[in-house]
């Protein structure tokens, strides 16, 4: 069965039939596009699937287009992912982690220990030594008298140093953030296409089964016609 080859009624090109797609089995709003592309396209047939692949993905794509007007990349990629039956969903912390430098993890330590209690406790305590030691221990001759000038420029300094290593530690979090966002929107976007092709395929499916169940009633009916014709032709 997988050496047998079928025609492609798009391209013309003789496929193997494990990769082609019957035409009666598309979906309408597929199956409409490809016939607006090609008008001549015959009811029955086949259609190789990398061919379908593209008409699936116009067909997402004008989806969205009717919705929001203008396609983004990611939009792009999340009809990509569906067409081609990718995962979307990534683990962005493994993924932002690898891409770390030395001196990002650095900032992060540091962001992470100046926004403590435990440095807020050893602030105080350096402080409230040295200010014991300048004006009790070393009453006479203090290394920095009050109103200690050594000290101010000390915090000083720390508060120049310390303040840009947050921010950097910051704009790393924002980045994460936004590459976590990026992710959740896909993989919501892709699930709310997913729904709605498969709600599609539900009602393709039951109204192909409605026609069936009516071709099955019409012919009981005249069947039971005919037996009963039959019925009357012996009573006579």
């Amino acid at each position: 069965m997988s050496d047998e080859y079928v025609e492609c009624q798009v391209t013309k090109k003789r496929v193997k039939i494990s990769d082609a797609k019957p035409l009666a089995v598309i979906r309408p709003g597929v199956l409409a596009l490809i016939k607006k592309s090609h008008p001549n396209i015959p009811q029955h047939g086949y259609i190789s699937t990398d061919v379908l692949k593209k008409f699936r993905e116009e067909y997402i794509e004008s989806i969205l287009i009717t919705e929001k007007g203008e396609l983004s990349k990611l939009d792009k990629q999340v009809v990509k992912s569906m067409v081609h039956h990718e995962t979307l969903s990534r683990n962005t912390n493994s993924q932002f982690d690898r891409k770390t430098s030395y001196g990002e993890k650095i900032a992060d330590k540091v962001a992470e220990f100046g926004g403590s209690w435990k440095f807020i406790g050893i602030f105080a305590a350096v402080i409230f030594i040295w200010i014991i030691i300048n004006t009790i221990i070393l009453m006479n001759k203090p290394f920095d008298p009050y109103p200690f000038l050594l000290l101010n420029i000390m915090l000083s300094c720390l508060a120049a140093i310390q303040a840009p290593v947050i921010m950097m530690s910051q704009n790393r979090k924002e980045a994460k953030d936004r590459l976590r966002a990026e992710n959740d929107y896909k993989v919501n976007l892709k699930a709310e296409l997913e729904i709605r092709v498969l709600h599609e395929k539900l009602d393709n499916l039951t109204q192909h089964q409605w026609q069936r169940l009516l071709e099955i009633q019409q012919l009981q009916m005249e069947m039971m016609e005919e037996k009963s014709k039959n019925t009357r032709k012996r009573s006579k």
